[in-house]
C-alpha cells in the first residue's frame, strides 16, 4: 500500500492534505457537490487546467481529487516563478478558466463560498484564490489552477483583480519584500497581466486598479473573520506581517497609486 505524502496545503488546510498515487485526499469544502460538478464540467468543455474529482465522503468530510503533477511556488517565491513569462501563462491560464466556466442560472445558485465571491456575482466561475502555491507549472509555464475552496460566481475583471494581487503584486514594497524579489515593476507587470490576459475593453482596463482595491478589502474581512474565529495559522502570519497597520497601510498605496496604475493599462 502506498504511504499517504503530506502536502504543504494552504492556510486552511495546513497539515490536512495528503498524496496517495495519483490522487489527492484533503478536506471538503461545504459545497463539494456543487463544485464537483464544476470541475467535470470544465473539463468536457475542453479546461485540462484543474483536478477532477474522485471521491466525496460527506461523513468525513473529505474528498479525493486527482494528483495534478508540476512545480509550484512557495514563499519565499523563487525568481523563476516572477518572470514574465511565467506571468503571461498565468494570465493565459486565467483566459482560460474564464472561458470555459460560464455558469448557469442554477450553478449560479448553488451555495458557494462567499468569503472571496464577487460581490456583484458574475456569469462565471472564478477561481479567487490564484496565487502562486495555487498555481501548477510545466516547464516554466502555467499549467493547472489547484485549490478551488473559494470559487465562486463573479466577473472576470473580479478574478483578474484576486490573481493581480499576488502575482504582480498588489503590495507597498515593505510588505513585498516578505515573500517576493526585490525591485519587481508594478504597473508595468499589471499591463503584462492585463495583455496576457486579453483584458481588451478599455473601460474594464480602466476599472481594473479600483477593483483590485475592493478585493483587498474583501481580502482584508476574510482575514478579520479568521482571526474573530481564532484560527491559530492566520493569527501567527497577521502577528507576524505587522497586524492591521500592515493593511491600512497596503491600502493607502493602493489608493496612492491608483492613478498611475490606471495610466499603464489604458495609455
Amino acid at each position: 500500500m502506498t504511504t499517504p505524502e503530506p502536502l504543504p496545503g494552504g492556510l486552511a488546510n495546513a497539515g490536512a492534505v495528503f498524496r496517495t498515487g495519483r490522487a489527492v485526499d484533503r478536506p471538503a469544502p461545504a459545497h463539494a457537490p456543487a463544485l464537483h460538478a464544476r470541475l467535470r464540467a470544465l473539463r468536457a468543455r475542453g479546461f485540462d487546467g484543474a483536478p477532477l474529482p474522485v471521491a466525496h465522503d460527506p461523513a468525513t468530510g473529505r474528498e479525493r481529487l486527482t494528483y495534478v503533477p508540476g512545480d509550484v511556488a512557495l514563499p519565499p517565491f523563487p525568481a523563476w516563478a516572477m518572470t514574465d513569462a511565467s506571468l503571461r501563462s498565468v494570465g493565459a491560464l486565467l483566459r482560460r478558466l474564464h472561458d470555459a466556466s460560464a455558469l448557469d442560472a442554477a450553478a449560479r445558485d448553488a451555495d458557494w463560498p462567499r468569503d472571496m465571491a464577487d460581490p456583484e456575482g458574475g456569469p462565471v466561475l472564478c477561481h479567487n484564490d490564484v496565487c502562486p502555491e495555487n498555481v501548477v507549472f510545466r516547464d516554466g509555464r502555467a499549467a493547472a489552477l489547484i485549490d478551488f475552496d473559494l470559487a465562486a460566481p463573479g466577473r472576470p475583471v473580479w478574478d483578474l483583480a484576486m490573481t493581480a494581487r499576488y502575482w504582480i503584486p498588489m503590495l507597498d514594497p515593505h510588505a513585498a519584500a516578505h515573500s517576493y524579489p526585490p525591485h519587481l515593476d508594478v504597473p508595468r507587470r499589471l499591463t503584462v497581466l492585463a495583455d496576457a490576459y486579453g483584458l481588451g475593453s478599455p473601460a474594464d482596463r480602466a476599472a481594473l486598479p479600483a477593483t483590485i482595491e475592493d478585493t483587498t478589502a474583501v481580502c482584508r474581512a476574510f482575514v478579520a473573520a479568521r482571526l474573530a474565529a481564532g484560527d491559530p495559522h492566520f493569527t501567527r502570519i497577521h502577528e507576524e506581517r505587522g497586524g492591521w497597520p500592515r493593511w491600512d497601510r497596503l491600502q493607502t498605496w493602493l489608493t496612492d497609486h491608483r492613478a498611475e496604475f490606471t495610466t499603464a493599462l489604458t495609455g
